[in-house]
C-alpha cells in the first residue's frame, strides 16, 4: 500500500466514510465505523478513447481539475477535462444515507469536433493478508471482492463488457483487459464498461455503485436483493435526497449568525464553520459515541503513531464544540456509553481507543485523559442543567477522581508515617513502589514526567466534582446520610489536593527568576500547553503576572513570522518548524479570555487563511504556502474553532 498522507476531501453517511485527493482519486473506504476497517489499497478509474491507452482520471498530463462540494453538503464533485481529446468528465461522489453504498456518478461530455469511442475502466485492489485473504468473482454483472469478513460489490446498471481477475497490472495500461476466469484468488481485479460513441456536444452517463456488506450479518440472498434494489434507484433522485439530508442537517446545527459573504475572508470563515459541522458526524461512532481524532493518514506508521483512534482528552474538547452546535445527544452518548465502557476498573482511561470502545495500541498513559473526562461531564451539565445526566455519570466520575487522588499521592510522595506495621513490611519486602503509578506522558505524548498541563487538568477535575456535589448533595441530606458522609470525606481530600497542587507548581513548575511557568519538572522549554492552566482549566486567572510573563515568552519563542504558533520549543515532530492550528487557536482563546479582540482575531485569521479550499483545518501549516501540510480535517482543531466563534 502506498503512503496516502493527505485526505483532501472527506464524505460519508450511514456506515461508510470515504476520502479523496484533489484530483478525485478515492483513497480510503472505511466500513462500518470511521476507523475500522479500511478496504482499499487503491481504486483507479480511467477511460480508453478511440485507440488510446488508458487515461487515468486522477492523473494524466493532459487533465485539468476543479473540485468542490455541492454547497452545504457532503456531496463531492470533481470536474476533469482531458484537453487532448476535449472530453469533459464530471465525477460526483456521495454516500447513501440509508444504505452502505458509495455512489460514483460520471457524466461524460464530448467537446470535440469528432466522435469519441469511450471505454470506462476500473482497477480495484483491496488490502489483503494471510489471515483475511481477498478473492474475486464476477457474478450477475457484479465484481465481488470478498474476504472472510466482508464483501465489496462493485456494479452498475450497465453490463460489464470485460473483466480481468488476475494479473491486471500486466496489461491495464493498454486499456484492454480480458480474463477467462469468473473466480480468482487475486485481491487485484478490473472491470470495464462500453460507453460507446459520444458524438460532438453529446453527454453520456454511467454510475458505479460500491456496496459493502458484513458477511456475518447479511446473507448472500439478502445481498443480491439489495444489489437489485440499488440498481433500480433513480440516481438523480437519490443524489437530491442526500443533498437535502445534509442541507437540513447543517441548518439544524448552525448556532451563530454567519458572516455576510461580501469578501473572500467571510466566505472562507463561513465555509470552515459549516464544514466543521458536516465533518463531526463523519468522525463519530453512532452506536457508542466514540469520536475519531481524524481519518487515518499513515497506516504504515512511517511518520507518526497513527490518528485513526479516539483519545478521551481530544473528545472532551470536541464534545464541548458539539454542545455549541446543538449536538448534545452525541455528547451524552460519548460520556454515557463510550466513557463508561472504556473506563478501567481502577478508574482511569487509557491513552486511546477504537471508536467502538475497544482498546487501541498505546505506548503509555496520560493522566489528563482521565481528568479531562470528569471536567467534560461537568461542562456538559453546566450548559444543559440536566441533573439526570449528572447523576447517571457521577459514579464514573467518582472512580476517576479516586484514581487522580492516587496519582497525586504518587506525585506528592504521601504516606502514613503512623502506620508502623505497614512501613516495616514495606521496608523489609521492598514493596514501597507497589502502588506507584508509571510516569504520565504529557499532552503531546513525547515526554514522561510531571507536567503543568496535567496538573491543571487534575485541578479542573477536582473543581468539577466539587461543583457536581454542590448540585446533588441536597438530595442526600435527608435520604442517604452515608452517601453524604462519603461525599464530604472525598470533598475534604480534594480540597487538600487542590492546595497541594498550587504549592507543587510554585515549588517545581515556576521559575522565580523569570516569573514564568514551566511546562514540566525536567526542562525550561517554552510550551503552548501551559495555557491550559488558564483556558480551559482556570487554575490561574488570565491576567495574573506569571501568566502575562509566560505569554510574553511564548510570543517571543513560538510565534512564527506568519502569525501561527509552534507547539513547543525544540519540537522535532515532522521537522518541528510548522505552526500548529491547535496551538494558534489556543492563543486565540487566551486573548479572547483577556479581552484582546484584535490579537484573538489575528490568530483566527491565520486559521481561516490556512484552511484548505473546502474549509478543512490542517493539524500543521506550511509557513511558505500557508496550506495544510499534515492531517487535514483534525477534529480537535475544528472543535476549537467552533468554541471560539
Amino acid at each position: 500500500m502506498k503512503n496516502k498522507y493527505f485526505n483532501d476531501a472527506i464524505i460519508g453517511g450511514n456506515e461508510i466514510t470515504a476520502t479523496y485527493t484533489k484530483n478525485g482519486e478515492l483513497l480510503r473506504l472505511l466500513y462500518n465505523t470511521p476507523d475500522f476497517k479500511q478496504f482499499l489499497d487503491f481504486l483507479h478509474v480511467g477511460v480508453k478513447i478511440n485507440d488510446s491507452n488508458i487515461i487515468y482520471l486522477h492523473e494524466d498530463q493532459n487533465n485539468r481539475y476543479n473540485q468542490y462540494y455541492i454547497s452545504d453538503t457532503n456531496v463531492l464533485c470533481t470536474d476533469i477535462e482531458n484537453t487532448y481529446f476535449n472530453l469533459e468528465i464530471k465525477q460526483i461522489d456521495f454516500v447513501d444515507i440509508k444504505n452502505n453504498v458509495l455512489v460514483k456518478r460520471y457524466k461524460l461530455k464530448n467537446n470535440n469536433v469528432i466522435d469519441l469511442d469511450v471505454k470506462f475502466l476500473i482497477h480495484s485492489k483491496l488490502l489483503s493478508n494471510s489471515n483475511n485473504m481477498v478473492g474475486s468473482k464476477i457474478e450477475n454483472n457484479v465484481l465481488l471482492q470478498y474476504s472472510h469478513n466482508n464483501t465489496l460489490c462493485m456494479f452498475s446498471k450497465e453490463k460489464i463488457c470485460s473483466h480481468q481477475l488476475n494479473d491486471t497490472d500486466a496489461n491495464i495500461e493498454s486499456g484492454i483487459i480480458h480474463d477467462k476466469d469468473y473466480i480468482g484468488m487475486s485481491s487485484d481485479s478490473s472491470i470495464s464498461y462500453n460507453i460507446g460513441i459520444i458524438k460532438p456536444g453529446e453527454t453520456k452517463e454511467i454510475c458505479i455503485y460500491m456496496y459493502v456488506t458484513d458477511n456475518e450479518k447479511i446473507s448472500a440472498d439478502d445481498m443480491w436483493k439489495n444489489i437489485e434494489n440499488i440498481r433500480k434507484q433513480d440516481i438523480a433522485h437519490k443524489q437530491l435526497e442526500v443533498e437535502k439530508y445534509w442541507k437540513k442537517y447543517l441548518k439544524e446545527h448552525i448556532n451563530i449568525e454567519l458572516k455576510e459573504e461580501n469578501n473572500e475572508y467571510n466566505i472562507k470563515f463561513n465555509k470552515i464553520y459549516k464544514r466543521s459541522i458536516l465533518l463531526f458526524p463523519l468522525l463519530t461512532n453512532k452506536e457508542t459515541g466514540g469520536i475519531l481524532a481524524a481519518i487515518e493518514v499513515d497506516e504504515s506508521l512511517t511518520q507518526c503513531g497513527r490518528y485513526g483512534y479516539c483519545w478521551p482528552r481530544d473528545a472532551v474538547f470536541i464534545t464541548r464544540a458539539f454542545d455549541k452546535v446543538k449536538m448534545q445527544k452525541e455528547t451524552e452518548k460519548f460520556y454515557k456509553i463510550f466513557c463508561k465502557n472504556t473506563q478501567s476498573k481502577n478508574g482511569m482511561w487509557e491513552q486511546r481507543f477504537y471508536t467502538d470502545g475497544r482498546l487501541a495500541p498505546c505506548w503509555g498513559y496520560q493522566i489528563d485523559e482521565t481528568a479531562g473526562v470528569v471536567y467534560g461531564v461537568n461542562e456538559h451539565y453546566k450548559l444543559t442543567n440536566d441533573k439526570k445526566f449528572l447523576k447517571d455519570n457521577l459514579k464514573m466520575c467518582e472512580k476517576a477522581i479516586k484514581f487522580l487522588c492516587i496519582y497525586m499521592d504518587n506525585i506528592l510522595d504521601l504516606h502514613d508515617d503512623s502506620d508502623i506495621v505497614k512501613n516495616e513490611i514495606e521496608k523489609t519486602y521492598h514493596t514501597e513502589d507497589r502502588n506507584k503509578l508509571p510516569l504520565s506522558y504529557d499532552l503531546w505524548e513525547m515526554n514522561e514526567g510531571v507536567h503543568l498541563y496535567s496538573l491543571a487538568s487534575i485541578y479542573a477535575a477536582f473543581n468539577s466534582i466539587l461543583e457536581m456535589y454542590d448540585v446533588i448533595k441536597p438530595e442526600y441530606e435527608e435520604k442517604n446520610r452515608l452517601k453524604l458522609e462519603s461525599i464530604n470525606k472525598l470533598s475534604a481530600k480534594i480540597n487538600f489536593y487542590k492546595k497541594e497542587i498550587e504549592k507543587y507548581i510554585d515549588l517545581h513548575l515556576y521559575n522565580e527568576k523569570t516569573k514564568t511557568l514551566k511546562r514540566n519538572t525536567k526542562d525550561e522549554n517554552v510550551d503552548i500547553s501551559v495555557l491550559g492552566a488558564v483556558v480551559p482549566f482556570k487554575l490561574y486567572g488570565s491576567k495574573e503576572k506569571r501568566i502575562i510573563n509566560t505569554v510574553e515568552k511564548i510570543n517571543m519563542t513560538l510565534r512564527t513570522y506568519t502569525g501561527g504558533y509552534l507547539r513547543f520549543e525544540g519540537d522535532h515532530y515532522r521537522g518541528g518548524k510548522s505552526p500548529w492550528s491547535i496551538a494558534t487557536l489556543w492563543m486565540a482563546m487566551y486573548y479572547k479570555e483577556i479581552g484582546e479582540k484584535k490579537k484573538a482575531k489575528e490568530c483566527i485569521d491565520f486559521i481561516v487563511n490556512s484552511a484548505n479550499e473546502y474549509g478543512f483545518i490542517g493539524e500543521q501549516i506550511d509557513n511558505n504556502s500557508l496550506k495544510p501540510n499534515w492531517v487535514i480535517g483534525l477534529a480537535w482543531a475544528h472543535a476549537m474553532f467552533i468554541l471560539l466563534v
